[in-house]
């Protein structure tokens, strides 16, 4: 097909078939089920080759000067070629040369570039002399990279190897090392330094592709070596390395190219749209239990790969770039003993002999706790990484079981400081699963439940991370009150292992709070943690799910949910303990779904709860009286008339004043004390006190389909609810509160609520059916694991109310489709908990009436409910 493509005599309508042709016969495996990786390098040189073909037939018919030379950069100058990537070439010219003047240049030039495209490639252009290339390699590293990879295709050689010459004279090795080791980082912050991503790319995540082109890079800049067996043979990497690298190289070349392929476009990401697909096209099925119940999916099976790689890779990664920095600027290397196993050597620990581990494994643990205690380390040095790569099989069971080990791990989780960065370095060398054998297990295991963007060893360590930055008085700003209750608590190893053990257990089935007590019970007595502290870890571990379920569900105005759950947490130091955990786990699990409304929520539970502790019952009389006297206090600012409150106060009974602190009190009282009974809708809003988005006060005569208008407006005007308090006064008028956020919130919020307070003040009043629900489009993550809906619709303990509780996937209009079902069926609502975590909703509400009597009646109220929240 090659001799085809070259042919002179051939038209553009037929190359391109041509070139489609042989390149849909070379992409045919790909679409095949198979996980082997044994002919993807040649599949990648082969679509290359196929390319050039075509280029040279191209390059032939544009009749360029002789002294014209067209050269393969970037990627493609790789010799390799993606389904979908980009074809980058460049026009070299001969200095002197100036394209802008010259009409015939520019015209063959634009004719040149217009049949690759008529051709069927996906071409990327540049044209430039030998000196501007030079120049512009000189100017920006993105260009010098590029250049670097280049090759000829076609044109004069000679002109090329010019270029190449003038082009290695100014590239300095040193400066290139360091503009890509500083440009990986930023990559790497920018996809959060994990490879862990719940939907990674495959070629610039951590772990990635693009790692292991930046070797080649450095190494191929300073003549160390342009192959891995090259680098092998200059002792840049072992041969087991070289092997490793290139075996984790292909999986990762395969994912990329089966997901070109599968997308149909340039496609690096691993989206939950497609993990399915390209884990079909590996072999994978899901493994489903005889019921049909689905066990472990295939994409999971895919990922859990991927992430092994990925780690592999980044470990590799590491090793090699600090040899072939101490290649560089091996006079900034110079050893300084550390103790007669370790040396630091250019802030690095340094082993003293390679076989270190093998002879002496207790100093694998004590590698990290140097690292947390020397001064001015700030990682491992490439021959201590590689060590720890090829000591894996040290760590066994008789490596767990050791007493020494277990003294040197709990001192690491004891150090005043390091405990992140310790833990962080111990999980990327697979030193941490391999020494705690049930962490292993959850190692780029992913989580399907719409809200944790990290796999569950990155979410446990991210826990970890922002339980000791409670403790660091420069993260005190973050979140005060926690840095405050930290400041008092003295063994902060006790959260530390709390963090570890939370979710460790995730995965097997059955509870995993149940079966990650068990797990910590075990590792606090292997590792002779007090007894008194090992019954507080475990305690953290059952019950890290109890604080932000109470919070976010039940009503923090009852007093006897807050005794209940003072029983629960039995004092105040286990209450503390629970808290601080708890605000670190939410923290830990997306960056979007903690908000500064859930944080007042634990943080009112946990003030409540400790006034229970403190020996002083819940006295709701006392309550009312002192958050009246406050909001008293508070009003006399705004100089009412005597008494001006009296007669909305004696409207609103108790339940209204323990469900609302003074400063809301206040607030109501100001705007509506005047309108009592008067038929007006009252609808006020302000920036919320708590954090972002809106509080908005609705007084208006009740009836039956209020809140379902309200959610409507709400959901026509692009707002999501937070929280909304319900309260029917005794002269029938419902006063209610919402907490509402949007995306489109600006600078002056002054118009945004001026627009609120008109708008839903006419929508209130305005006759008429509810108008249907829009249809809101889910995200892809809620196309790829939907939740399956849940209704659940029982008495409260009291037998007055009803507590219904749905969960299902988030989407536009979703809560007022429910209210929509509540106002058919003429249910007054008490009280609204709307949870959104992540792309999961979990609402509670407290509700009412006549038809709730009735069993038929409520089997028609949840399946509508169902139906609902399933559409």
């Amino acid at each position: 097909m090659n001799a085809v493509l070259e042919g002179n005599g051939s038209s553009l309508q037929q190359l391109r078939g041509d070139y489609r042709a042989r390149k849909e016969q070379l992409l045919a495996g790909l679409r095949t089920t198979g996980s082997s990786t044994r002919g993807i390098g040649k599949l990648l040189k082969d679509l290359a080759g196929l390319a050039d073909g075509l280029l040279r037939t191209l390059w032939d018919q544009a009749g360029f000067p002789a002294s014209f030379a067209l050269v393969a950069v970037g990627g493609y100058g790789r010799g390799e070629l993606f389904p979908h990537s980009d074809v980058d070439v460049l026009v070299l010219m001969p200095d002197g040369t100036h394209a802008d003047g010259d009409d015939d240049l520019k015209q063959k030039l634009e004719a040149f570039i217009g049949s690759c495209w008529d051709a069927g490639l996906e071409i990327g252009s540049s044209v430039r002399t030998v000196g501007e290339c030079v120049a512009q390699a000189q100017a920006d590293v993105t260009v010098q990279t590029s250049l670097l990879e280049s090759r000829v295709i076609a044109g004069d050689r000679k002109l090329y190897a010019m270029f190449w010459r003038a082009f290695k004279d100014t590239l300095d090795p040193s400066a290139f090392f360091i503009a890509k080791t500083l440009e990986m980082r930023q990559r790497h912050n920018k996809y959060e330094n994990t490879p862990y991503a719940l939907e990674p790319n495959c070629k610039e995540s951590p772990g990635g592709l693009r790692d292991l082109q930046v070797i080649l890079w450095v190494a191929k800049a300073a003549d160390l070596g342009r192959s891995w067996d090259e680098l092998a043979r200059k002792g840049l990497a072992t041969a087991f390395e070289a092997r490793q690298i290139k075996r984790n190289e292909a999986l990762l070349n395969l994912i990329r190219a089966k997901l070109h392929v599968l997308a149909n476009r340039r496609e690096d990401r691993l989206v939950f749209d497609l993990q399915t697909a390209v884990a079909e096209s590996f072999g994978y099925s899901n493994v489903t239990k005889p019921n049909g119940k689905i066990v472990t999916r295939a994409s999971e099976q895919l990922m859990k790969r991927f992430y092994w790689a990925a780690k592999a890779v980044d470990q590799l990664n590491q090793i090699l770039l600090l040899n072939i920095e101490e290649r560089l600027n091996p006079s900034t290397h110079a050893p300084r003993p550390i103790n007669e196993r370790f040396f630091e050597k250019a802030g690095m620990i340094d082993v003293a002999s390679d076989d270190l581990y093998e002879k002496n494994p207790h100093a694998i643990l004590e590698t990290f706790l140097l690292y947390q205690t020397t001064v001015g380390v700030k990682g491992l040095s490439a021959r201590t990484l590689r060590a720890l790569y090829n000591a894996r099989d040290v760590m066994d069971a008789k490596f767990r079981d050791d007493p020494v080990n277990h003294n040197t791990f709990r001192a690491i989780l004891m150090q005043p400081r390091g405990i992140t960065h310790a833990m962080r370095l111990m999980n990327q060398t697979s030193v941490l699963g391999r020494y705690l054998w049930v962490f292993r297990r959850i190692v780029g295991q992913m989580q399907h439940d719409l809200f944790h963007v990290y796999t569950v060893d990155q979410h446990i360590l991210m826990v970890l991370r922002n339980v000791r930055r409670f403790f660091i008085p420069e993260h005190a700003h973050e979140y005060p009150f926690c840095s405050q209750l930290a400041a008092g608590w003295d063994k902060p190893y006790v959260l530390y292992i709390a963090a570890l053990f939370h979710d460790i257990a995730k995965g097997r089935g059955g509870d995993h709070s149940e079966l990650g007590a068990k797990e910590v019970r075990h590792f606090c007595k292997q590792h002779g943690i007090e007894k008194e502290d090992c019954a507080l870890i475990e305690f953290l571990v059952r019950q890290h799910l109890a604080m932000s379920h109470i919070a976010q569900k039940a009503d923090l105005g009852d007093p006897d949910v807050i005794k209940a759950f003072a029983q629960r947490v039995g004092n105040e130091r286990y209450l503390t303990a629970l808290y601080l955990l708890t605000v670190a786990d939410i923290r830990g699990t997306s960056p979007k779904v903690w908000n500064a409304w859930k944080g007042k929520l634990l943080e009112d539970l946990y003030r409540y709860t400790l006034r229970v502790l403190g020996g002083r019952a819940p006295d709701p009389g006392a309550d009312v009286e002192a958050r009246k006297r406050e909001a008293l206090v508070q009003l006399q600012l705004y100089a009412l008339p005597f008494e001006a409150h009296k007669k909305l106060w004696d409207s609103l009974d108790i339940g209204y004043f323990m469900r609302h602190d003074a400063s809301d009190i206040a607030w109501h009282t100001r705007h509506v004390s005047r309108h009592v009974g008067s038929g007006k809708t009252i609808v006020r809003a302000r920036m919320s006190p708590v954090g972002e988005g809106l509080q908005i006060l609705v007084y208006t005569p009740d009836q039956t389909d209020l809140f379902a208008r309200i959610c409507g407006y709400f959901d026509q005007a692009g707002f999501s609810i937070l929280d909304a308090k319900i309260h029917t006064a005794t002269n029938g008028y419902a006063l209610d509160t919402f907490q509402v956020v949007t995306s489109m919130l600006p600078d002056h919020y002054r118009e945004l609520v001026s627009m609120v307070e008109s708008e839903l003040a006419a929508t209130l009043q305005a006759a008429g059916p509810l108008p249907p629900p829009g249809r809101g489009r889910v995200s892809r993550r809620v196309r790829s694991f939907p939740i399956a809906p849940r209704v659940d619709l029982r008495p409260d303990e009291k037998a007055q109310h009803w507590l219904l509780t749905v969960s299902a996937s988030d989407r536009v209009g979703l809560l007022y489709s429910i209210a929509r079902v509540l106002a058919k069926h003429k249910l007054n609502l008490q009280l609204a908990k709307v949870t959104t975590l992540g792309e999961r909703v979990e609402d509670t509400f407290l509700i009412d009436g006549p038809e709730l009597q009735q069993n038929r009646r409520q089997i028609e109220i949840e399946t509508e409910l169902l139906e609902t929240l399933g559409a």
